[in-house]
């Protein structure tokens, strides 16, 4: 679980961060710095990052410059970072996927624990377990009876080998011990296609492709895959308190930097997001794309990242899943 920073440390950070002696003295930042982002304009990554990078330019007094490099799963964007100066002027924006799930599933040129280091979580993605309207399971223990009833007939559509919502259809398999069958497509606006038609029977699906569907009516809200309801969806439990105890499917986004980076400059960076991510603009914007605003300290990532990988291990190995 992610340890939150609340209100009243922000207020603290935000009153000290912007006066760090060592970092004034070395000059950092002293040129725009370059927010590297590993997917196409537009999509939710990208959105997160745009939402921030301005204030955050604002607090360090240099411009906060987003820079798409998509590809290879975001990793044209992870190797670029990897191989960027150490000097603080260079941040990659990366998911769990990127950071956890990469490695584990295919050949890297680089290792992102050795090669990256933590700032802070950025946001957190809003994800949404979800089912077609017409299905008639109005809660958690219901779609898992009925999965074990017929083992190996539901099916829940994800979007995309080895990506959040893939994964978390295999860890509530295993861990409500029934058997369904994934299938994957190119981006989740074609998963709420199929799930309004109802061609498949559920997703663990982000908010920006199926809430305005849920506020429609047209599809239902189960549950949220995280410890913590969201504050976007304040009704709707998450899927530990509906009969799966420790459920915790994250989508958090955090900036990172290339290992090197000097400490001072790392403290200074995870700051100016604090700042940056409290601002009330910026949390507006974040919420109306079902992202919600989650600064860390750079322990604090480490800590998360270190729970992600020891988590998404076994599962990987035993799934067999690879992307070559």
């Amino acid at each position: 679980m992610i340890e939150r920073v609340n209100r009243r440390m922000l207020l603290a950070v935000a009153a000290t961060s912007l006066a760090i002696p060592a970092i004034a003295q070395e000059g950092f930042p002293n040129r725009p710095l370059r927010l590297l982002v590993g997917y196409t304009p537009g999509g939710a990554v990208d959105i997160a990052a745009r939402s921030f990078a301005p204030k955050m330019g604002d607090v360090l007094g240099q411009p906060v410059v987003v820079e798409n490099r998509p590809g290879a799963g975001s990793n044209i964007a992870s190797e670029a970072a990897v191989r960027s100066p150490a000097d603080g002027h260079t941040i990659l924006l990366a998911t769990i996927g990127a950071l956890v799930i990469s490695p584990m599933v295919m050949r890297l040129s680089f290792d992102p624990q050795r090669d990256l280091v933590p700032v802070s979580v950025a946001v957190d993605l809003f994800n949404i377990l979800v089912v077609p309207a017409d299905r008639p399971w109005r809660n958690v223990a219901e779609l898992i009876a009925a999965a074990k009833a017929e083992p190996g007939r539901l099916s829940y559509g994800h979007s995309g080998i080895a990506g959040g919502p893939h994964l978390a259809g295999l860890l509530f398999d295993r861990m409500a011990g029934i058997e369904t069958i994934p299938v994957s497509y190119r981006g989740g606006a074609l998963v709420a296609t199929d799930l309004l038609s109802g061609r498949i029977d559920y997703s663990f699906a982000t908010a920006a492709s199926v809430l305005p569907h849920v506020q429609s009516g047209r599809l239902r809200a189960l549950a949220v895959p995280t410890l913590q309801r969201s504050r976007l969806l304040p009704d709707v439990p998450t899927v530990a308190e509906s009969g799966v105890p420790d459920f915790d499917v994250p989508g958090w986004y955090a900036v990172v930097a290339p290992r090197g980076t000097p400490e001072a400059a790392i403290e200074r960076l995870a700051g100016a997001m604090r700042i940056a991510l409290d601002d009330a603009a910026v949390t507006a914007s974040l919420n109306r794309n079902g992202l919600e605003p989650m600064p860390t300290t750079p322990a604090g990532l480490a800590t998360a990242w270190a729970a992600e990988r020891a988590k998404w291990e076994p599962i990987i190995r035993d799934s067999g899943i690879r992307i070559e």
